[in-house]
């Protein structure tokens, strides 16, 4: 049996199928015939913990000043976070700096004309119905930075082997379909390559905060959305004549 190179490409899989080439040399045994297909899977998820980074910046005359206000105001908002958040929420301070702020003036060098201190704060929170009072906490107490907002999955393990095992049934039943289409059988699997799976994740949520207008204003809403989890398959099967 003598097959024709064909390669098709869809949505959800590719394939091709390799035939042994003609006059395979004495003593060397031909090589079979087979069909590689890949197979994608994609499995949701909601997530169940967010990182929230949460930031201070200060400026004064003197970096003395800087860094003192900033201590002051961030002490404050992280009293107000833990308050919101409650006792499961992780604090973690992930950025600090001082930096001299420069004047430039056409014709002069650069002076210095005062500093600013800038510290962030990464909130791990698990209880995502608590993300806007923990937002509207920290704005009141005296942040105003709120850059980053990250949805993630506390075990990824469990959408991750479901994505990994539909890929791999999505590829194999690929092949049997191709196979039967072709007049042909799947003899066995030859090879298994596995890419993933991997984990796409919402756009990061980056938002300049703004003090509240008291206590009564209504609290920040954040929708939480869901996670991705994708995994790729492909594999090779060999092929023969179907029985008749």
């Amino acid at each position: 049996m003598r097959l024709l190179l064909a390669v098709a490409l869809t949505a959800a899989s590719s394939w091709a199928i390799a035939a042994p080439p003609p006059g395979d040399p004495p003593g060397r045994p031909l090589r079979p015939a087979t069909i590689r297909v890949t197979g994608q899977a994609k499995v949701s998820e909601p997530p169940d913990r967010v990182y929230i980074d949460i930031g201070v910046t200060t400026q004064a005359p003197k970096s003395e000043g800087a860094a003192s206000q900033n201590a002051t105001r961030l002490s404050a908002v992280i009293a107000a976070v833990k308050r919101a958040a409650g006792p499961g929420a992780q604090l973690t301070t992930t950025e600090y700096s001082i930096s001299p702020d420069y004047r430039y003036s056409p014709g002069a060098a650069a002076t210095i004309e005062g500093y600013t201190a800038s510290n962030v704060l990464e909130v791990r929170l698990d209880e995502l119905r608590k993300i806007g009072a923990v937002l509207d906490a920290a704005t009141q107490a005296g942040s105003n930075n709120v850059q980053d907002i990250r949805f993630a999955l506390r075990d990824e393990q469990v959408p991750r082997t479901q994505a990994l095992r539909e890929a791999a049934l999505n590829a194999r039943l690929d092949a049997q379909a191709l196979a039967d289409a072709l007049g042909l059988r799947v003899v066995r699997v030859l090879s298994v390559d596995e890419r993933g799976p991997e984990v796409i994740r919402p756009p990061r949520i980056y938002m300049q905060a703004r003090l509240m207008g008291g206590a009564t204003a209504p609290s920040t809403p954040v929708e939480a959305g869901t996670l991705a989890v994708s995994a790729s398959v492909t594999l090779t099967v060999e092929v023969a004549p179907a029985k008749r």
